[in-house]
């Protein structure tokens, strides 16, 4: 982890920011948590533990700047909360996929590129350079199919 902490405050610097200690709290928790989707509302509760006097606008403050940064990217589950990932590495290896369960709402994660030929088929007959894509499926995980 303090290897990739390393990466990002150089990151920021190169683009004269620093990775203040508030902002190192965000990180850490983001990190710390790669297998969840967190909101930005979960963050802070997070962060809160460990660095009361971080604010619920740091907060926000910082995820744009990780944004800005590709340090971290959001993803719209469609209810109406964005959700945070650590790394975005748009068009280079970003190619997962997510499971939502509507009555629950886990999010689970596929990690395979399964739009490859598709992305080959649009990319030959409309001659569109694609950089990256999204897929969403929609439905009921195993535990909320089985109360059923």
């Amino acid at each position: 982890m303090n290897k990739v902490i390393y990466d990002v405050e150089q990151k920021l610097r190169a683009g004269e920011y620093k990775l203040t200690p508030r902002r190192e709290h965000i990180l850490r928790v983001i990190l710390e948590n790669r297998e969840k989707h967190l909101s930005a509302e979960e963050i802070y509760n997070l962060v809160k533990q460990r660095a009361p006097d971080v604010g619920l606008a740091t907060v926000y403050r910082t995820l744009e700047l990780f944004l800005d940064f590709d340090i971290i990217h959001s993803i719209d589950f469609g209810d109406g909360r964005k959700r945070y990932e650590f790394g975005s590495e748009k068009g280079a290896g970003h190619h997962h996929h997510h499971l939502i369960c509507a009555r629950c709402g886990k999010i689970i994660e596929v990690n395979e590129d399964l739009l490859e030929e598709l992305e080959s088929r649009v990319t030959r007959i409309y001659d569109f350079t694609i950089t990256d894509h999204e897929l969403k499926f929609f439905g009921y995980c195993r535990d909320c199919r089985n109360k059923s």
